[in-house]
């Protein structure tokens, strides 16, 4: 739970690349059913799954996840999987100027997401059908599991790499070395604060 403290802490960027964005607090965007349909339909297309991640406006460790998508390596490795879907799911109540996007709060419950944190990850195949999600079995846990939200202590990456072994086939084992690389190097500055 410290790792989560500091990694939100450490995010300081106001921009979300892939984020279903909301406005002027209601969100009259598209519905998490008509993102998910249209998901479908380009994965199908595309022989990939969907890489959809759970947030809010006001997850620090959302970003960090939104910077690992954006970074041009790690785009180009996760691209050949997935499509990417991005739904807010927690936003606060009241807030003016952001919204959950419409549908995603049930969405997310509806596959075993609810009150797992942000960002919370799920890899689902080209139907839509959960594959894996980022609730990495902690026995320790209540309930059993933790979700890794953005990783960064070395169980949480090793998670995260593993969700990549059962949701990907498309990735080599130098994609996972690269990806397992690539957070660990940028988790070490978190660690250490």
């Amino acid at each position: 739970m410290g790792t989560i403290a500091v990694a939100l802490m450490m995010a300081a960027s106001p921009l979300s690349l892939f984020a279903a964005s909301a406005d002027l607090g209601s969100n009259t965007g598209p519905s998490a059913a008509e993102i998910m349909s249209k998901a479908q339909s380009q994965a199908r297309a595309e022989h990939k799954n969907i890489l959809l991640d759970f947030g809010a406006s006001w997850c620090g460790n959302c970003r960090l996840y939104d910077r690992f998508l954006a970074d041009p390596q790690m785009h180009a490795i996760l691209s050949r999987a997935f499509v990417f879907v991005t739904m807010d799911s927690g936003e606060r109540t009241g807030d003016a100027k952001h919204a959950n996007t419409p549908g995603a709060v049930d969405f997310e419950s509806s596959i075993g997401g609810k009150g797992a944190g942000f960002p919370w990850l799920v890899m689902l195949d080209a139907g839509g059908k959960p594959i894996v999600t980022s609730d990495r079995p902690d026995p320790k846990s209540e309930g059993g599991k933790n979700n890794i939200g953005y990783p960064v202590a070395p169980e949480e990456v090793d998670w995260f790499v593993e969700m990549l072994r059962r949701a990907a086939p498309q990735l080599n084992q130098q994609d996972l070395t690269s990806v397992h690389a690539w957070l660990t190097a940028r988790a070490a500055p978190l660690l250490r604060h």
